[in-house]
């Protein structure tokens, strides 16, 4: 198979897994009622002038499957930990002890649950959009290349239009993973 083929071809399952794992990544922060360290993952405090992933300035835990614990490296970060907890609009609510911040996640109710499901199926059709674009540039790269024969040019679509398949139905695929773990109860 021509070398330019072969490039375009490789990039583009490059990109669809990019779209796939960006995918898994917003599946995580979508809680599903346990609690998880990764539900404060978007959070970033402002750590003397830096806006800092809160990881990177606290221990994060869950003591049991409805608690969320921050503990601070540094005491005097627990005001400013609190208030990015409050900024990043999660729908938790801190819980300050004067040693850790304590999270309690609340049980989902049935709507709030459809509500999730419905963001994990638009995170989905994101992934897909993604996908489907990666498709179509590929698709445009072929078309320019002038030293290659219509039969080959044909048969690399083909062999983009499998992978593009491929990576549809494991986008679907996560989807009804997630779904399931959401409308669980």
């Amino acid at each position: 198979m021509n070398e330019d083929i072969q490039f375009i071809i490789d990039s583009t399952k490059e990109a669809m897994d990019g779209a796939v794992r960006h995918l898994e990544k917003q599946f995580v922060n979508i809680r599903a009622g346990k609690a998880s360290p990764s539900m404060l993952g978007s959070v970033m405090v402002d750590y003397y002038g830096a806006q800092t992933p809160l990881g990177q300035v606290a221990n994060v835990n869950t003591p049991d499957g409805r608690t969320i614990s921050v503990q601070p490296w540094e005491k005097k970060m627990l005001h400013e930990i609190e208030k990015a907890i409050m900024i990043a609009n999660l729908g938790f609510n801190p819980m300050n002890n004067g040693d850790l911040i304590i999270i309690n996640v609340p049980p989902l109710t049935e709507e709030r649950r459809r509500d999730l499901a419905k963001q994990a199926k638009g995170e989905a059709e994101d992934g897909k959009i993604a996908i489907r674009n990666a498709r179509k540039d590929a698709n445009n790269d072929i078309k320019k290349l002038d030293d290659v024969s219509d039969d080959v040019k044909k048969d690399a679509e083909q062999e983009i239009q499998k992978l593009t398949d491929n990576y549809v139905k494991k986008t679907d695929e996560l989807l009804s993973v997630k779904e399931k773990e959401i409308m669980t109860v």
